[in-house]
């Protein structure tokens, strides 16, 4: 049956503790509150080790930002055209490096206070990055369908980033396509083994923070699979690539 849906609003996803996620005027893009990361009020270090202590996942410290000369932030990188400044792996290496021992942890803020936290995917999880119309728009067909859903990242730049078990971002393509949606004519990135996420709290430049949109549950590490998310992405994901070729 055709979804009614309307236009999407600000992000306002309740998590699984039931507490709110980004709301108001800001929505996940720029202008995000640093306190809706992970725990109010936490820094880049204890949001890392809470990722490592309570979720199991590898964690490792990526690029950073630094004031430039006129002031403004700009990325360790020292690249003009830096795509995700303070937010991306700090060099070849990051992979090798990433842990989730708390002690490595430690180590690695400690030598550097600002650096970013990324998520390596492959790993504890795998990732599918969508638009933010499409993903509130599958947030919201996921409900009515009574799929359990797992923890969700709203990215600065207007995108929203689902976690899914480890192995969904080389399943999924055939499903998707199955559903009518292959994945060459959606706006979707799967990120799976040797790719990374930026996880909350760590800001992009100037287009603001990372938030979760749903946060990882206290309780557990449960994740959806491919089958669980193939139908709802392949919908909202078609049909909103379907009106950005009649425009």
């Amino acid at each position: 049956m055709e979804d009614t849906l309307g236009v999407p609003r600000p992000l306002a996803v309740p998590g699984p503790l039931g507490v709110p996620g980004p709301t108001g005027t800001s929505g996940p893009a720029g202008g995000a509150r640093a306190a809706d990361g992970p725990r109010a009020g936490s820094g880049l270090l204890d949001a890392a080790l809470r990722y490592a202590e309570e979720w199991h996942w590898d964690v490792v410290a990526g690029s950073w930002l630094e004031a430039g000369p006129d002031g403004a932030p700009r990325c360790s990188c020292a690249s003009p055209a830096c795509p995700a400044p303070g937010a991306h792996p700090a060099g070849p290496g990051w992979a090798a490096q990433a842990s989730g021992g708390t002690a490595a942890v430690r180590r690695m803020w400690r030598e550097e206070p600002r650096a970013s936290v990324l998520l390596p995917t492959g790993r504890g999880f795998d990732a599918i990055d969508v638009s933010e119309s499409a993903g509130l728009h599958a947030l919201a067909r996921m409900e009515r369908l009574g799929v359990r859903l797992g923890p969700v990242i709203a990215t600065p730049a207007r995108r929203l980033v689902f976690l899914a078990q480890p192995g969904t971002a080389a399943k999924l393509p055939d499903l998707l396509a199955r559903h009518g949606a292959p994945p060459a004519s959606l706006d979707l990135v799967l990120r799976g083994d040797g790719d990374w996420v930026a996880a909350p709290p760590t800001r992009t430049g100037r287009l603001g923070v990372a938030l979760w949109a749903r946060e990882p549950a206290p309780a557990g590490r449960w994740l959806p699979d491919a089958d669980a998310v193939a139908g709802p992405l392949a919908y909202v994901c078609g049909r909103e690539a379907a009106q950005a070729r009649r425009r």
